[in-house]
């Protein structure tokens, strides 16, 4: 993350660019320079999630009650001090940044597979240095947040850029993360996560203005060094034979200093010596190799410029003016792309900051510096590109090329996502574009599908559900873009999915109607469509029967017991006695539990559930929330080492008495929740049956043999209602045939 080979280099060759501080220090200093003022931290959580999981056992599928008790200590600590948190999540990865996205998915899937391999060999959890963070950690991390009253938002771009900017504008104490793009950014001071230390809140501050002397800079050449170097918009070997040019004719080599240290200071050598003789007078393109690089230079550059704040390295004469929300703007274009840009028209024609901030926009910002251009250019106009508010939530949507029309269902929608209730949803309905990152999965395991596969039936019919109009008609939906993860996905282009047709009892209600009525009964229209994305609507009395979280359990369990025939009694025993003994189980004792070994199939069926949250969370927000956030938390539902427990009692035969902890009452909602899920699956031709049983019947591997079809709301397996996992391969890719034609 951030700009390639600059934390190493603060660490070794400018250590005087970190500084020892004291969070308790820092807030008295701000407090009596700023009276009635509170002192406030912005937190980009992304960079934060690996420091804040602390537990022990990250293998088994997260320890999400010790989790929760981190996260809780850690605002409670702020808190104390009289420091304000606000906490910053990505909501969006931007399309200038999807190669960098796909590079880290790929990396992370050779890790895993490093990991599967060192269990099957020591059959124990890798060391810390092998550290995977356990699946549906950011998201969750949200909702952990929001239940400790913090304030916590999602990003309409890359969070780090909303970060920078809030930190700005709201004068706050500073950024707290573990990102380069921060010294790089002219914001507030940066603080870094991986030295905090929690009890006497000690941590480490990287000073830009330290790091610019070093470097014989000024501020607004960090962007320039930034992007010479590469960054996650610019890739590293886009100006590699420039920087080892700066070096063969840098004259201060330093022995000490290692070669990439070395690079650093000869690119910002010939900044300083080189190009600041023509600031102002020669354009970028002029002084720099970058080719048919330009826009794409342009554009990283402009990345780290904030509302209000200007570049000398640009500048151009006005060709037009526009107003935008009060704001006098010009804009040009680059004559070689379609990429737009608008620059300050003050006296000294420097650019302003990028001021079209939201990702939906298909008119991307860009900076031009050829005044010979004759393109028209065209502008976003989005309220919450305004400068003064780049948390403004009342955007102008008609304007915006989006999925849907309908401006008031966008609204709420864009809502959820900044306040950061929802998952995907805006994502779908405003560039019909989501992802996936990465699982704990074996992807030499071929008895067992990926998440991304399984969940994907229900995602279609949430797609049906959000773009198929009021009557919810799935053969006019658009297909939705997919960058999900899994065994054989080398991720060259999206899945294109198409949405598949939900039976909703009663048709399919509008989203207005799911979102917006207050009228009697609309919960329940709620739930019916909630249940529908899983194709478990003639379940709904068995389910509202039982108590919460145990409707959620169920809804999930029987969804995957019909989709994955590999699932066999001992693996739903073990998910219903887990989460049984959870709900009486301290945090405590939870963290005292103590493993046998670990079992690569159980690691795998960990993340298979939590994903499976996840995907409630998606269909929840879609529909309405028929349910409470509570119903489907996985520390209410689920706790790894606590499931693996159970895994290896199952595994070894032991009764039903032994996995419930000999405790009558749990006996007896445990044979009530299997036998809802048993029967569920009878009815589709899919009985669960012992693993034990079912190697009398048949050799080798555990699929039910010739299966294709998945459960649907009549009892009957129909064509075009959706795909067996096994046979949904890709999906359908870009210039290949549409392999989901047949819905």
């Amino acid at each position: 993350m951030g700009v390639r080979g600059l934390q190493g280099f603060v660490g070794s060759s400018c250590p005087h660019v970190c500084t020892a501080v004291n969070f308790k220090e820092l807030a008295e200093r701000h407090r009596s320079e700023h009276p009635g003022c509170t002192p406030t931290v912005v937190v980009d959580a992304m960079c934060c999630l690996r420091y804040w999981y602390t537990p022990d056992s990250w293998i088994c599928g997260g320890q999400w009650r010790e989790y929760f008790s981190s996260l809780r200590e850690f605002v409670k600590t702020f808190t104390t001090a009289g420091i304000k948190l606000i906490f910053f999540f990505d909501g969006m990865v931007e399309q200038n940044k999807r190669d960098e996205w796909v590079k880290r998915r790929l990396k992370n899937n050779r890790e895993i597979a490093r990991i599967f391999h060192y269990v099957k060999s020591h059959k124990e959890q890798p060391g810390r240095n092998m550290f995977f963070i356990p699946s549906g950690l950011a998201i969750f991390t949200r909702f952990a947040l929001k239940t400790l009253g913090q304030e916590t938002l999602c990003s309409l771009q890359e969070a780090d850029y909303e970060v920078a900017s809030y930190g700005l504008q709201n004068h706050c104490l500073g950024i707290l993360g573990e990102d380069t793009d921060y010294l790089i950014y002219n914001t507030c001071p940066y603080f870094s996560i991986s030295e905090l230390c929690l009890e006497s809140l000690d941590t480490i501050m990287l000073c830009r203005e330290k790091l610019c002397q070093s470097l014989g800079l000024s501020l607004c050449d960090l962007p320039l060094l930034a992007c010479l170097l590469g960054n996650d918009i610019i890739p590293e070997g886009m100006f590699e034979s420039f920087r080892y040019k700066c070096l063969s004719s840098y004259t201060s080599v330093r022995e000490n200093f290692d070669k990439k240290g070395n690079i650093i200071l000869a690119v910002a050598d010939h900044i300083s010596k080189v190009l600041h003789l023509h600031q102002g007078e020669k354009k970028l393109e002029e002084m720099l190799p970058l080719g048919p690089n330009r826009a794409l230079f342009y554009k990283g550059v402009a990345s780290y410029i904030l509302p209000g704040q200007k570049s000398p390295w640009f500048f151009q004469k006005p060709k037009g003016v526009v107003t935008l929300n009060k704001q006098v703007v010009s804009m040009c274009t680059d004559p070689d792309s379609n990429q737009k840009l608008l620059i300050g028209t003050d006296s000294e024609f420097n650019l302003e900051a990028p001021m079209c901030t939201d990702p939906d926009s298909k008119q991307e910002v860009l900076i031009c510096t050829d005044p010979e251009s004759t393109q028209e250019a065209s502008i976003c106009t989005h309220p919450e590109i305004k400068q003064e508010d780049p948390m403004d939530t009342e955007p102008e949507i008609k304007q915006q090329v989006t999925m849907v029309s309908d401006p008031e269902i966008l609204k709420v929608a864009r809502a959820h996502h900044v306040q950061a209730e929802s998952y995907l949803v805006y994502n779908v309905l405003s560039s019909g574009e989501v992802e996936c990152g990465n699982s704990l999965e074996d992807a030499l395991d071929r008895t067992l599908p990926g998440q991304a596969q399984v969940y994907r039936p229900v995602r279609q019919r949430v797609y049906s559900l959000l773009l198929g109009g009021s009557q919810g008609d799935a053969s006019t939906c658009p297909t939705v873009k997919e960058w999900f993860v899994y065994s054989g996905n080398p991720l060259r282009h999206p899945d294109l999915v198409r949405p598949l047709q939900m039976n909703i009892p009663g048709g399919t209600p509008s989203l207005k109607l799911l979102w917006l009525s207050t009228e009697p009964g609309i919960q329940v229209r709620r739930l019916d469509a909630l249940l529908a994305c899983f194709d478990l609507s003639s379940l709904k009395e068995e389910l509202q029967a039982l108590e919460s979280p145990f409707q959620a359990l169920c809804c999930l369990l029987i969804y995957l017991f019909v989709q994955v025939d590999a699932l066999c009694l001992e693996d739903l025993h073990a998910f219903i006695a887990q989460a049984l003994c959870l709900q009486e189980k301290s945090t405590a004792q939870l963290m005292d539990l103590q493993l046998d070994h670990v079992d690569p199939r159980a690691v795998q069926l960990g993340s298979l559930l939590v994903r499976g949250l996840t995907t409630l969370v998606l269909v929840n927000s879609a529909c309405g929330f028929p349910w409470t956030a509570a119903d489907f938390m996985p520390w209410n539902l689920f706790d790894g080492k606590l499931f693996h427990q159970k895994y290896l009692q199952s595994e070894k035969g032991h009764a039903v008495a032994v996995l419930v902890e000999q405790n009558r009452s749990r006996l007896t909602t445990f044979h009530t929740l299997k036998s809802i899920v048993c029967k569920a699956c009878v009815k589709e031709d899919r009985p669960v049956v012992s693993r034990r049983h079912w190697r009398a019947h048949h050799s080798g591997r555990w699929g039910r043999q010739g299966s294709s079809s998945h459960r649907t709301s009549s009892g009957h397996s129909r064509s075009g209602q959706g795909q067996h996992w096994r046979d949904q391969g890709p999906g359908s890719r870009q210039h290949e045939p549409d392999q989901w034609r047949r819905y």
